[in-house]
């Protein structure tokens, strides 16, 4: 089974599927968990893997890359589309590219389809995980997003994009960007619901690839109804984004592929616009009073 695909406005000639497999958990989930959720994944018909410095995933995705090839399940790499994401300790200028060089390394591959800076904010280098409030320090974006360039130009990356950047940090990076965010994930649901956002990057040619679109612990739902069915997956995809969905079960990995081909009634989508609207990932870590971000109103720029 195949998904829809997108184009993205910058950079990847590639299209990019519309639904695709996280691999981010907590806790951190085994090398063995990951590759066979991959592989599975792949039989199921997903073609589009998401993984990140700090998910600690990288080895394992590439090793089911191997496989799956291996395996003809795959016939090349091009058939999949790879994204991963630069860890804030390493949101320096001189650190992008050894960073993304070391995500290649692990993931036994010569390109990414898409590097992401994973929060607008930098750690001290070397900054363990979890980190301590001291180690949070302001980030020079446009240092950052010039080495991201020319990764994409070194033809390392296919394209370069941000995550959990708001409204106001996509306009100031907009404001000297050359090759321009081609994607910003973050979380939406029908809990957040991103109006104010998806009207921002819609007018700016930038793809919102929606990340916990079932929610997360303590998101409300008004009844389990919602998060236990097909529908709230089904609204994020009606909004046009691209939907990137962490599940290690084969049974919901193909239930999440079957909302391609039925839509939402009015009266549904009329009873999720009324869900009173909630952040869940507030990235309560990075704020500290002798830190760049003194409270969540600073770091969402008044988005919550």
């Amino acid at each position: 089974m195949s998904t829809p695909q997108v184009t993205l406005s910058s950079g990847n000639a590639k299209t990019m599927p519309v639904l695709g497999l996280g691999t981010a958990a907590d806790p951190l989930p085994g090398p063995d968990t990951v590759v066979r959720a991959v592989l599975e994944a792949i039989e199921l018909g997903y073609r589009m893997f998401d993984t990140a410095s700090v998910y600690q995933t990288e080895e394992a995705l590439g090793e089911a890359i191997s496989q799956a090839l291996g395996l003809g399940l795959i016939k090349s790499r091009d058939e999949v589309f790879i994204t991963s994401k630069i860890w804030c300790s390493d949101n320096y200028g001189d650190r992008v590219l050894p960073a993304l060089r070391r995500t290649l390394q692990k993931l036994k591959m010569e390109y990414l389809d898409q590097y992401l800076i994973h929060f607008p904010v930098s750690l001290k280098p070397g900054a363990p995980f979890p980190f301590s409030p001291e180690d949070v320090v302001s980030m020079d974006i446009k240092s950052v997003w010039t080495a991201l360039e020319e990764c994409q130009t070194l033809g390392l990356t296919k394209s370069i994009g941000v995550s959990n950047f708001t409204c106001k940090k996509l306009a100031d990076l907009l404001a000297f960007a050359k090759i321009p965010p081609a994607v910003n994930q973050v979380e939406m649901n029908p809990a957040w619901q991103q109006g104010k956002l998806m009207e921002f990057c819609k007018a700016n040619g930038i793809t919102i690839a929606a990340y916990s679109p079932l929610g997360g612990p303590g998101a409300f739902w008004g009844s389990k109804g919602v998060l236990e069915s097909e529908v709230a997956l089904r609204w994020v995809y009606e909004q046009g984004v691209v939907i990137v969905m962490k599940s290690f079960n084969k049974e919901r990995l193909k239930q999440n592929l079957e909302i391609f081909d039925w839509e939402l009634t009015d009266e549904e989508s009329k009873k999720i616009a009324d869900i009173p609207q909630s952040r869940t990932g507030l990235a309560q870590m990075f704020i500290s009073e002798a830190g760049p971000f003194k409270s969540l109103e600073q770091l969402w720029d008044g988005e919550l």
